[in-house]
Formats: C-alpha cells, structure tokens, sequence
C-alpha cells in the first residue's frame, strides 16, 4: 500500500501542506513525497532552513516553560499546533505545572488525525480542528469552552502561523479578537517568518514553495511583527535585554550569542503579558 493510499479522509498527499512541510524540517515522518520534494528544492536555496525550523520550536518550548514557570501560567492555547515531532506543549507545560491543560488548533486533517492518536484519554489536553482565521468558532467551541477558564491567565501560542494569514484577512485584527477574549496577567507569544536582510533569491523560493502548497505564506517585517505586540508588555527576551521583539533563536537562550544563527533569522520571536 502507498502513501497516497493510506492518506487519511480530507488530507491531499499531492499537494504540500504547511504542518507537514515544517514536520519534515524538523526531521518527522508525518509528510508524504511532495512534501519532501518541494522541502529539497527549498533547501539548494535555503539550506539553514532546518536551522530555522528548530529555532522556532525551541522558542515554542522556552516560551511554554517560561509562562508556566515564571508567571504560573496554568492553561495554553496552542493555535497552528501543527506535527511537531518530540516535546509538545503540554508536555513541555507540565515540566513546570504538572496539571497544566493546553488546547491544540489546527485546521490540517493531518494535524487531527496525529492528534487523536497522541491525546487519546487526556482529559486536560485537547485537539480542536479550527482556523485561527475563526476566532469566533476556536473561543466558542464546545472543547474549548470545557477546557480553558477564560476568568484565568492563559498562554496563547501562535508560532509560525501568522504568516499564512494575508493581510487582506486582518492577521493583527484577529490577534486582537483572541487577546480580548482572555483575562488581564495572560500572555501572547509568537514567532513570525521575516524577509529582513534574506537574499531575494531565497525570498522568492519561500514564495514560490508555498504559492504551490495549501496556504501561501507572507514574510513580514519587524515593524509589521511588532505590531502583533501593541499593548502588551513585552518581557525581555534574555538578561540585559529590555522588552524587545528579536530574533526567534535569541529568546530565553542561555548563550543568545551562540543561538544567533542564520537560521534563527528568519524569524522573530516575542512574548507579550495582556494588562
């Protein structure tokens, strides 16, 4: 039997998807032949490209911890959760918080079927399909609604899934939408692609990739990423730092110097406390 042939309902194993193509750079099996094809195109061109991937799940981790540990943070939203391949939220959450409960999002097939499979009997974990384009639908879906107290702090994970969202969509709009939603004390953090200093010619393969996959992806500048952050309290990325958004490798790094890798600029990286 194929791949092709084994492809759960709903998912398309001829086109690329964004969950699976970011499950290949980070070394998973969760992808099919076009996913690993147009991932090796990527790479002639952009070769720090796992590097990249990986520096947005170690932001993905640290921040988890950092909620949890720092400021008690109890329960996560985990919005674009994807096919990460090892530490999950909820597992990097309960290395600080035992009893902490995260609520995934994804809009993949994929992403639910791994799901399901991964979360079955966790009653604190959870796994809605949703489109962070929907707010509405994510805030008030009957899972949500039992799992995450939104009279409570929460953690809101949005990381490397803001640009798959045009700006025709509203992506600071939407931001916004979920922020009010949530108690003063919660917190926000995200990782966002960046074309910033990029040769063009590795822009343009990003593009080119994605332009052929299930969502287009759409590079943004610092200026344009901080706004995601308007009115929040941004926490300091590392000792010495003041509240700034920086690069998504440097945040809560023991050596930010050494985690300052090509890689690791491709994205920003920011962490931001609701008032």
């Amino acid at each position: 039997m194929t791949e092709v042939n084994e492809a759960p309902p709903g998912v398309d194993p001829t086109t690329p998807s964004p969950a699976r193509l970011y499950d290949y750079y980070l070394g998973g099996v969760d992808n099919y032949p076009v996913d690993r094809e147009a991932a090796q195109r990527l790479y002639k061109v952009v070769p720090e490209l796992p590097d990249a991937a990986w520096a947005n799940r170690g932001f993905h981790q640290r921040a988890t911890r950092w909620m949890a540990a720092k400021s008690d943070i109890r329960q996560f939203i985990d919005i674009g959760a994807g096919l990460p391949t090892q530490n999950n939220t909820h597992l990097a959450a309960r290395k600080e918080i035992p009893n902490a409960r995260v609520l995934y999002v994804d809009n993949d097939p994929l992403v639910q079927a791994h799901a399901k499979a991964l979360l079955t009997g966790a009653a604190s974990t959870r796994f809605i399909t949703a489109d962070l384009r929907d707010p509405d639908g994510v805030l008030s879906h009957p899972d949500t609604s039992a799992l995450i107290d939104f009279d409570a702090p929460v953690g809101l994970l949005m990381t490397a899934v803001l640009h798959f969202v045009a700006d025709e969509s509203d992506p600071w709009g939407l931001v916004t939408r979920y922020l009010d939603a949530l108690a003063p004390g919660s917190y926000l953090a995200l990782t966002h692609i960046t074309a910033d200093s990029k040769p063009p010619a590795a822009v343009q393969a990003f593009r080119d990739l994605y332009a052929s996959a299930t969502e287009r992806i759409y590079l943004r500048t610092k200026a344009e990423v901080e706004r995601f952050l308007a009115g929040l309290d941004i926490v300091p990325p590392y000792e010495g730092a003041g509240g700034v958004v920086t690069w998504m490798g440097e945040w809560g790094a023991e050596d930010p110097r050494a985690a300052d890798s090509d890689g690791s600029r491709w994205g920003y990286g920011a962490v931001g406390r609701l008032r």
